[in-house]
């Protein structure tokens, strides 16, 4: 590109456009699994919609054990171990510090790809802008991630890519229109309030809308689906977001993003004014804290790829052989008009049931025509209707690891996206359940060395231990063992066996009782609204802080502050007996397990 503004050269294996969850956890999974990386991020600071700049709640599957595991859940324990209050830019710190500690990563802030040279169907490079040095960024690899929501590598390579709604016939789907249209999901603005021991005025800004009563905000009985018209403006520790400050889905996806925000801020500051202003809503002490300017998207631009996901898809449990994610959230259709949904046969989000999980194939995150190309997150190859429900962040997280680690596997074989099949994708859920993700009817692989020790339990708890499902998948399926605290497992061979690894997978807590009282931040350690209720979270009581690992009664590892509920500890030691004692919890009276490998 031709500019006096200087050009900086980078090469690696991997390129990620886009640092929202999906394309921070992509671009972690492949450095962790050997590629050389590079991420571009044109926003300040990583984790999009997350982020400090939007503040929208991380959701994803329901039901007490589909947590969403792997690096996400790393993230958050993370969190709630350096940030027990939530403070949003401390979020964003962690984000920045598992990517910027990783050395297989370069990290390339406030920088938009603009530009991609392409030879065929193969891309060669992508060139960027970089705000803050004034300077070009060209970014030369082998394969590239589109994790920019927004979709921008689609018209600059020739991807394959659509927006709107489909109709109804296309996929023989129920949600969504009879004849297809461009009209998308909309777009929001946060508003995050605290509140004091005394009464806080509030002035509007004189170009806000106003709302005298409750009726502006369409206060009509339930309709078709479960959720109702009436928007609820009751704010609290575990109170409503304001989800519903909502516009943008009937006009172009992206190139009414700015003007949809100026709307936007009419609105938030307006709801505010009738909270605190309109009506008794019994808010009198509680103070506006902070407002966003930046937009969070639900929906724009999706690619297509090998595997289109649909409605119908979801509705069956997704039962693919080459699942690597899933999702379980309902398919959530956020009505086009958004904030303006008031009439009689509106609702501003219709909820239709999806089971939790269901799966998501990898054939949904590689282009269909572009030979090199990934992507991940609210970009992936699904329908309108199916999209409803991948889009949360949750989701976004899996498929971000899904297709950072795939794309680590191609490289290391030296072959295209559309070449990880068969037995290759069997390496690559391995792969993911190493790493701690959970995969729906995809079971661990014990390690040979682990199944051929003896190990100080009854046969029924080793069975359990080496089952190869690592969380519960009911009240009564607990696929886990307990201990008691200052036990140890011990694990016994006839003669000294080299052992790589110790691999352990301690309880998070699936239930979040000891991390927190407040319902909200149970789901994720992240808040909006903080009541004088809200309580500062804690690590789970169930996962080990204290523990020791002896080989042939030497002492070889030692922890006594680990808050994470995967724990993979290198060895490199050849012994006949391995012994792990589990000395203190960060709360619980009982250890829980569920698996404990050498490798």
């Amino acid at each position: 590109m031709s500019s006096i503004f200087k050009t900086i050269e980078h090469s690696c294996d991997f390129c990620v456009v886009g640092g929202g969850l999906a394309g921070t956890i992509a671009a972690l999974a492949a450095a962790r699994n050997g590629a050389k990386v590079v991420l571009i991020q044109d926003r300040p600071m990583l984790g999009g919609n997350s982020s400090s700049e939007i503040r929208m709640w991380v959701r994803g599957a329901r039901g007490p054990y589909n947590r969403e595991t792997g690096i996400l859940s790393e993230f958050e324990e993370e969190n709630i171990y350096r940030n027990p209050t939530l403070a949003p830019t401390l979020w964003d710190s962690v984000l920045f510090g598992k990517i910027k500690e990783n050395k297989n990563i370069t990290l390339l802030l406030n920088t938009s790809c603009l530009d991609a040279q392409c030879d065929g169907n193969t891309i060669k490079s992508v060139t960027a802008w970089q705000l803050t040095t004034y300077t070009w960024q060209k970014v030369t690899a082998k394969y590239f991630a589109d994790c920019s929501g927004d979709s921008v590598l689609a018209p600059l390579t020739g991807a394959k890519y659509r927006i709107g709604r489909e109709g109804n016939d296309e996929f023989n789907e129920t949600i969504g229109p009879k004849v297809a249209d461009e009209k998308v999901m909309g777009m929001s603005i946060l508003l995050q309030s605290r509140e004091t021991d005394h009464p806080v005025p509030f002035i509007p800004p004189e170009w806000a809308n106003v709302y005298e009563k409750d009726e502006a905000f369409a206060i009509i009985p339930y309709l078709k689906s479960q959720h109702s018209t009436f928007r609820n403006h009751t704010v609290g520790t575990n109170g409503c977001n304001l989800w519903w400050m909502e516009l943008g889905g009937l006009g172009p996806a992206i190139e009414n993003t700015e003007e949809t925000r100026d709307e936007l801020m009419k609105v938030a500051f307006g709801i505010w004014d009738h909270i605190k202003n309109r009506e008794d809503h019994g808010f009198d002490n509680w103070e506006l804290e902070w407002i966003g300017f930046l937009p969070g998207k639900r929906e724009s631009v999706r690619y297509i790829g090998e595997h289109v996901l649909t409605q119908n898809d979801i509705a069956a449990g997704g039962n693919f052989d080459d699942i690597v994610a899933y999702g379980g959230w309902p398919m959530d259709d956020h009505n086009p008009k958004g904030f303006l949904a008031n009439g009689e046969d509106d609702e501003p989000s219709g909820f239709y049931r999806a089971p939790s999980p269901y799966g998501i194939p990898y054939r949904s995150l590689f282009s269909g025509n572009i030979d090199n190309l990934f992507f991940a997150g609210r970009n992936i190859s699904a329908t309108h209707a199916a999209l409803s429900s991948t889009r949360v962040m949750g989701t976004c997280s899996l498929l971000g690891q899904a297709m950072g680690t795939a794309a680590a596997i191609c490289n290391q074989k030296n072959i295209l996206p559309k070449q990880l099949k068969g037995d290759l994708i069997k390496i690559l859920q391995q792969t993911l359940i190493y790493d701690g993700v959970f995969i729906p009817g995809i079971k661990r692989e014990i390690p040979e060395k682990t199944k051929a020790a003896n190990i100080n339990i009854s046969e029924e708890a080793r069975e359990i231990l080496l089952n190869g499902v690592e969380r519960p998948r009911s009240d009564e399926e607990q696929n886990s063992i307990i201990i008691g605290k200052g036990d140890a497992l011990i694990f016994n061979y006839a003669s000294p066996v080299e052992i790589k690894e110790l691999r352990i997978m301690f309880d998070p807590d699936y239930n979040r009782m000891s991390v927190s009282p407040n319902i909200k931040n149970r789901v994720f350690a992240q808040k909006l609204h903080t009541g004088l209720d809200f309580v500062p979270l804690k690590v789970p009581a169930t996962i080990v802080k204290t523990f020791e690992v002896y080989a042939d009664n030497k002492l070889v590892y030692s922890s006594d502050n680990n808050y994470h509920a995967l724990a993979r500890i290198p060895l490199g030691i050849s012994a006949c007996e391995f012994s792990i004692k589990f000395i203190d919890t960060w709360g619980s009276e009982r250890v829980t397990l569920f698996a404990c490998e050498l490798i």
